[in-house]
């Protein structure tokens, strides 16, 4: 079987398809440095990558991953289609190092490859090419693979390793905090520029669309993994916001107000959260509470002030005159 993936072209390297043969084939000329982790949280059973590079827009090109099935980090040399290739071959029920076996026994460049699986059970597998430039290598683990090339230094795999095996809380932030590790043990020889968090649930749902949990990308930034710390912190608040609309939903208004103030606190002045806080309120018959709200949002930005006729025509705030005019009222 062949994929037309493998044949693209990518903005970080020439990818070659694993299934060519030697005479046709150029070999790949340039490489994605990269230091990444792969790893299934087994308290969640959730999978995920995260990656850093000096290159731009990585997340583009190494991550990958299935609810269900495992996760994928193709690089140095890169292969693209190691990623929906590897996925495929996982969900056939192969381990994953069945799967990365496969794989590499197909790729008439395997030398240059450094690509890491693991599968939907934890098992993880790793490939580091005899050609890959040095600092090369990684270390594989209980549910984890951390693999590194063109690194400053040779530590940065055992480095991650520790990092990670140390590390607690939710997954995104364990793989982020493996991540920063690599930088401050050296990282990348020429630097940094992107970086890339991706995870997704351990089990498919009945709404595959809700299955990729934290995709966060930082396509070109001189401190890629703090501007993806901050994403991650901002990515928190929203699913705040978010579990107080479905508290709405439910008639748990309580519940909402509380997780609508949680996320002001993460991020004070957020003037999305700030106003729909306030039409909650206002649609819950606590008008007088809201005005504090509505001032400071309309302070920070005077366009929401036009939102609010809109709102009323739509049926999203009360069509009551006294209601309107004490909300326009307030700000400047």
């Amino acid at each position: 079987m062949r994929s037309y993936v493998g044949m693209l072209l990518v903005g970080c390297g020439l990818a070659v398809p694993l299934h060519a043969g030697p005479a046709t084939t150029p070999a790949p000329v340039r490489p994605v440095s990269t230091y990444s982790i792969v790893a299934r949280d087994s308290s969640t059973g959730e999978l995920g990558i995260a990656v850093q590079s000096h290159w731009f827009s990585v997340g583009a090109v190494v991550p990958w991953a299935a609810s269900g099935v495992g996760a994928v980090a193709t690089q140095s040399f890169v292969e693209v289609s190691y990623g929906p290739l590897g996925l495929e071959a996982m969900r056939r029920g192969l381990t994953a190092a069945e799967a990365l076996r496969e794989l590499v026994g197909k790729d008439d460049h395997a030398d240059v490859r450094q690509v890491a699986f693991v599968d939907a059970t934890g098992r993880a597998s790793a490939h580091t090419g005899s050609s890959c430039i040095p600092g090369a290598g990684h270390r594989t683990g209980d549910g984890y693979s951390v693999q590194a090339n063109l690194m400053l230094t040779d530590d940065v795999p055992q480095v991650m390793a520790a990092a990670y095996e140390k590390s607690s809380g939710p997954l995104a932030e364990r793989l982020l905090a493996t991540l920063e590790a690599a930088q401050n043990a050296g990282g990348d020889i020429r630097g940094r520029q992107s970086a890339a968090l991706l995870v997704v649930r351990g089990a498919p749902s009945d709404k595959p669309w809700t299955d990729r949990l934290v995709d966060l990308r930082v396509e070109d930034h001189h401190r890629p993994l703090e501007e993806l710390r901050r994403l991650l912190h901002l990515h928190r608040a929203y699913e705040l916001m978010n579990e107080g609309d479905e508290a709405v939903a439910r008639g748990e208004m309580e519940l909402a107000l509380a997780r609508y103030a949680s996320a002001e606190e993460m991020f004070p002045h957020n003037d999305e959260f700030i106003f729909w806080h306030g039409v909650t309120l206002v649609t819950n018959d606590r008008v007088d509470e809201s005005l504090a709200l509505f001032d400071r949002a309309f302070r920070m930005n005077p366009s929401w002030k036009l939102l609010v006729p809109r709102l009323v025509e739509k049926g999203h705030l009360p069509k009551t005159t006294e209601v309107v005019d004490r909300i326009l009222a307030v700000g400047p």
